[in-house]
């Protein structure tokens, strides 16, 4: 309403990667929350040569935090600095909205998670945002005055565009300093919730909630996660009375541009790989008001069959996507190449018109002839009890050319496991070819918003040709 283009940025960044961020926003104001008072002024400090006028430093304290608490920090800073409170007494009661001139003009920054480089400024402008605000409302079944808990970051495409339709509705919006079972339950009871949303963290969170932390649910809860969706858990949590979307998307299509509600099967356990396929797709659609969502060869940019078999690019066309890039227009190019708006990840279209994601283009797997997808495999690695988190990877082979390699973390107090086991239990719900027979246990490495890092799984992954390891199992 002041005329500014907001930019929320991920409080995990170090100073260094905020640095570089700082440089392309060329911020006037910068809100920082107190608990981060440190990195932001390390961030300015690296870039005090560089910049022109100082941003204004806007200070947010807990409202009976002490004044002093942090103010003797403050005082070389290489910023102008305001209280929020100060800022707030500041304000005019006459004050009238600066409208933008343009939809077109930019409202929002973003930033991409800079897996592979630099992170990259994602511009939303007040026409995409807008729409996409008004189809979150229908595409979540917000309802009337919806009571919306923030597990979902809003460094992550402004909350997945949930910050405007909370405020288009009414709705109330419970906040959170830290993000537990405990405290997702206690909120719920408390706020009587009716929605939240956030990746397979928060989806695990609360299955793997003790009896000691869960509460009966006061209300219907709607939980909307992006990412691969592990069966069992995803049982567990509806047991407990939520109601599970499944969302697909990214920062550049503004969050999740396919939703659709989970749907339960049942299914008998000897059941063959294909059937449960069949029974059990990632039945995404997209969202009423994108223009066009399809899935193309990327070279000659014709559709693929609609045969459940034929794999293409998922891509992108209409109103709710980013303008571009910030200050890179090569890479905005490039990104729409063809008049689509190109996700580089590979999936398939059912006869009935839905969508099955099959994995990113740098990630999908090839031995021997045969295409496999590291996200179905995941997914059954992810059904495992014992199994906390899992990451498939191709390992280079000399006759197949690559065989799937995983990368397993346990959960704490399950007991262990042997890889003969991880092995055994994918025998039984996956073709032979898709089987990981090298099981690697321990940590997986994430950059600052929680991605995993697979580059590096490959890295370690082709490097262990030299080490001698029993039966296909290493534990680092």
């Amino acid at each position: 309403m002041a005329g500014a283009v907001l930019s929320a940025l991920n409080f995990s960044l170090d100073a260094a990667t905020l640095a570089i961020i700082l440089e392309k926003l060329e911020p006037k104001f910068i809100f920082v929350d107190y608990e981060y008072v440190d990195v932001i002024l390390t961030a300015l400090q690296l870039l005090s040569e560089k910049m022109g006028k100082r941003p204004l430093l806007v200070l947010i304290q807990e409202l009976d935090q002490a004044a002093t608490l942090v103010e003797n920090d403050l005082a070389s800073a290489t910023a102008d600095i305001v209280k929020y409170s100060d800022l707030l007494d500041m304000g005019e009661t006459d004050f009238e909205m600066v409208k933008s001139k343009n939809e077109g003009d930019p409202i929002s920054v973003n930033f991409t998670s800079g897996s592979t480089g630099e992170p990259k400024g994602v511009l939303y402008s007040h026409r995409a945002a807008y729409l996409k605000s008004l189809a979150s409302v229908k595409l979540y079944d917000m309802g009337v005055a919806p009571v919306f808990l923030w597990t979902v970051d809003m460094f992550r495409c402004n909350g997945w565009c949930c910050t405007w339709a909370m405020a288009a509705l009414g709705g109330t919006s419970i906040c959170l300093r830290n993000v537990s079972a405990k405290v997702m339950f206690e909120s719920i009871v408390l706020h009587n919730v009716t929605h939240l949303c956030g990746g397979p963290a928060v989806l695990n969170m609360i299955a793997d909630a003790p009896a000691s932390e869960r509460k009966l649910l006061p209300c219907k809860v709607h939980l909307i996660i992006a990412g691969v969706l592990p069966m069992s858990q995803v049982l567990k949590v509806e047991g407990l009375g939520f109601t599970v979307s499944h969302a697909y998307g990214m920062t550049e299509v503004l969050g999740p541009a396919l939703v659709r509600p989970w749907r339960p099967y049942q299914l008998n356990s000897n059941s063959s790989y294909e059937h449960k396929k069949v029974k059990f797709p990632e039945g995404l659609l997209g969202d009423r008001v994108i223009e066009e969502v399809d899935i193309k060869e990327p070279e000659t940019m014709k559709s693929v069959q609609r045969d459940g078999k034929t794999i293409g690019e998922v891509m992108f066309k209409g109103n709710t996507l980013m303008s571009g890039y910030l200050k890179d227009p090569k890479a905005t190019q490039e990104a729409f190449k063809d008049g689509w708006y190109r996700t580089r990840d590979l999936g398939l279209f059912h006869p009935n018109g839905v969508i099955q994601l099959k994995d990113r283009a740098k990630d999908i797997i090839v031995s021997g002839g045969e295409i496999i997808s590291t996200l179905e495999v995941e997914a059954v690695l992810l059904s495992h009890p014992k199994v906390l988190e899992a990451a498939v990877v191709g390992k280079r082979d000399e006759y197949l050319k690559e065989k799937p390699c995983a990368f397993v973390k346990l959960k704490e107090g399950y007991g262990a496991m042997s890889c003969e086991e991880i092995v055994k239990f994918c025998e039984e719900q996956l073709p032979d070819f898709m089987v990981p027979r090298t099981v690697v246990f321990g940590e997986l490495p994430v950059n600052s918003t929680g991605k995993v890092q697979k580059f590096t799984l490959r890295v370690k992954a082709n490097a262990m040709h030299s080490i001698s390891l029993e039966n296909g199992c290493q534990r680092s």
